[in-house]
């Protein structure tokens, strides 16, 4: 442990972190915001079908960046990645807003979905690795309410936009994050670990003395030390690496297929374009509210029961709107739905951060996240199948309830023994 006292303070570090992660949240699920905008409008008068096949294309980019990214973070560092991934999706945001035709609104989301991919496993990365060691669950958690609130200020800034004013200024909001960029560029330190990880072990130590961190161990000879791809098939990561990997699919389909058609879903079934709109503010409150209350229950019980209690309340939730409940009911009823979708994988997050060691922690959350992307590419596909067989609220709610009760099933399914091993690694990793 240094002795030093520390001189920076941690909280800008977790700030910035939060303020990416927002901009992330905005760009990401603004488009589910303003699907009732685009879909049979005018400059693009797209279909559902359309719709549904742009909303899945974009999801490959993200999976791109979840996959390529994430790896680059363990070998660039966290900052350069942080920084690149921020300013890219911001100028396609940009983009987006000013595209002139529909093919190229799809680029431009492609690359902003890009650039989104790349950014979570970096301020994870970032965040758990500088969060005191008592206090990991509580402080990632909180950071991970960004994209949640992102998903709130996308809701309301479509609420007030979009009917009257199209979608290009609520597009035109989420290049917000080029702001942020300079900030972030000057401010954010350099991962410990990464930087002992190339050998500049005294650049590692003036960091760690900065911010009064515990002092991480040496790296070890080059020729000693494996890929982090590969580390992730070390004797005993392989069937939670496969299960994690499982479950993160199950969650991100349900959560892109929800936050992408709740509104049009809700607009077929006779609710306004604000009204429809304000079910996924519901739903992105919920996950806002219900990420804050686990990551204080995650401190003292472990991420793994708040990801198996989130993934059964999203599926009840959803099975109850299935039944046509009063509007005010079909509200609470997102809200929750919110809490155990969104909210859920920001607990799946914080298991994967605590379940690999800090050399291969931005890796295993980028393939986790690149391989559940598959889950969230096919998730406006298949909402869009249900859209157009039909059926309304009561079938589309079944459907995406299906997905969540497998991923409380998987995740049980991890056993206790591997659910004891995030705590072990970060022991281990503070005593070096």
């Amino acid at each position: 442990m240094n002795s030093n006292t520390p001189r920076k303070s941690l909280v800008l570090i977790f700030v910035l972190c939060w303020l990416g992660l927002l901009a992330d949240g905005y760009d990401l699920y603004v488009y589910g915001a303003t699907l009732p905008g685009l879909i049979g409008h005018p400059p693009f008068n797209v279909t559902p079908a359309a719709a549904g096949a742009v909303g899945s294309i974009a999801l490959v980019g993200m999976l791109l960046g979840s996959l390529i990214v994430g790896t680059l973070t363990d070998r660039l560092g966290r900052r350069r990645i942080f920084v690149g991934a921020l300013g890219l999706f911001s100028l396609a945001m940009l983009a987006c807003a000013a595209a002139p035709s529909w093919e190229l609104f799809s680029v431009f989301r492609f690359v902003a979905c890009f650039g989104v991919g790349g950014l979570l496993p970096t301020a994870v990365a970032l965040t758990n690795e500088f969060a005191p060691p008592g206090k990991k669950s509580l402080v990632l958690g909180a950071v991970l309410t960004g994209p949640a609130v992102g998903t709130v200020v996308a809701s309301l800034s479509s609420l007030a936009l979009l009917e009257n004013s199209s979608f290009r200024p609520v597009y035109a909001i989420g290049a917000a994050g080029l702001l942020l960029v300079p900030a972030a560029w000057f401010l954010l330190p350099e991962s410990p670990s990464f930087l002992r990880a190339r050998l500049r072990a005294a650049e590692a130590q003036a960091v760690e003395s900065a911010y009064g961190l515990p002092s991480t161990p040496e790296a070890p000879p080059s020729s000693a030390r494996i890929s982090p791809t590969r580390a992730l098939f070390a004797p005993g990561s392989v069937r939670p690496t496969l299960l994690l990997w499982a479950i993160t699919m199950l969650s991100l389909l349900t959560i892109f297929g929800v936050s992408t058609w709740l509104p049009q879903i809700m607009r077929t079934a006779g609710f306004g374009v604000g009204s429809s709109v304000s079910f996924l503010l519901a739903y992105s409150v919920g996950a806002v509210v219900g990420t804050v209350l686990a990551s204080f229950a995650s401190q003292k019980f472990g991420p793994r029961p708040l990801v198996i209690v989130g993934f059964i309340s999203a599926a009840a939730a959803l099975i109850l709107m299935a039944a046509n409940p009063p509007a005010v009911l079909l509200t609470v009823f997102a809200a929750i739905a919110g809490f155990g979708g969104l909210g859920t994988q920001n607990m799946i997050n914080d298991y994967i951060a605590q379940f690999y060691p800090a050399a291969t922690r931005a890796t295993g959350l980028g393939w986790a996240l690149a391989v559940g992307r598959l889950g969230a590419i096919a998730g406006p596909t298949y909402g869009a199948v249900l859209v157009g067989l039909g059926g309304g609220v009561p079938v589309a709610a079944m459907a995406f309830a299906a997905p969540a009760l497998l991923g409380a099933a998987l995740m049980l399914a991890l056993g206790t023994k591997a659910a004891r091993r995030p705590a072990v690694r970060a022991d281990a990793e503070l005593v070096g």
